[in-house]
């Protein structure tokens, strides 16, 4: 259970930092609203729950001892590695102009939403380095492990699609997003720290 929150929290506040993604949603529902942008939300969910499957599924593929250990310590690096970026950005919500098509459907905002989260290579890394850190856990937990990140991705991402319908939103989340990143920060370098201190402190054993 202690494993499952700190995952969990780990996953969570890495979505809260702007990204590709967020900037799509922001994007598409101040153009289009926010029920034209759940197409990009659920689009947006299905990319991350195509990384997910991909990274849990490949756990039985990485057994072999000296390359789990290898991936371990380097998704540790690459998770400890973006905390640190998060705790030294300073960040801002600015959402870029850009020219609104004269039409919009939901399923092209589906379309937009999965290629914007598959095309981004951050999920991938980043779901490869929790799923090596997970390697002990059984297919039960695993799948539990998905599902809920999965869940998490398309309600937040359907959260912001509503919040954001707003310059107002905008500006009061502009306020928490510097802490915000640097509580993501930290939780992110303590995770991937902790993935290889796990990993040295097995070699010792």
């Amino acid at each position: 259970m202690e494993q499952f929150f700190a995952v969990a929290a780990a996953h969570f506040l890495a979505l809260l930092i702007p990204g590709v993604d967020f900037f799509l949603i922001a994007r598409t529902t101040m153009s289009h609203g926010w029920r034209n942008a759940s197409g990009a939300c659920l689009g947006i969910a299905l990319a991350n729950g195509v990384f997910i499957a991909a990274a849990f599924s490949g756990l039985s593929l990485i057994s072999h001892p000296v390359l789990l250990g290898t991936i371990q310590a380097a998704g540790g690096i690459f998770l400890s590695y973006i905390g640190v970026m998060f705790l030294r950005a300073s960040t801002a919500v600015l959402v870029p102009e850009m020219a609104v098509a004269a039409r919009s459907t939901w399923g092209k905002s589906l379309g937009l939403g999965f290629a914007s989260g598959l095309l981004n290579p951050k999920n991938a890394l980043f779901y490869v380095s929790l799923a090596a850190g997970l390697a002990a856990a059984d297919a039960v937990s695993l799948g539990l492990y998905g599902a809920w990140m999965f869940a998490v991705v398309l309600l937040w991402d359907l959260f912001l699609a509503i919040a954001l319908g707003s310059e107002r939103a905008l500006s009061k989340l502009s306020r928490f997003l510097p802490w915000l990143t640097k509580v993501a920060g930290g939780v992110l370098v303590l995770l991937g720290l902790g993935m290889v201190v796990t990993l040295v402190a097995g070699l010792w054993q």
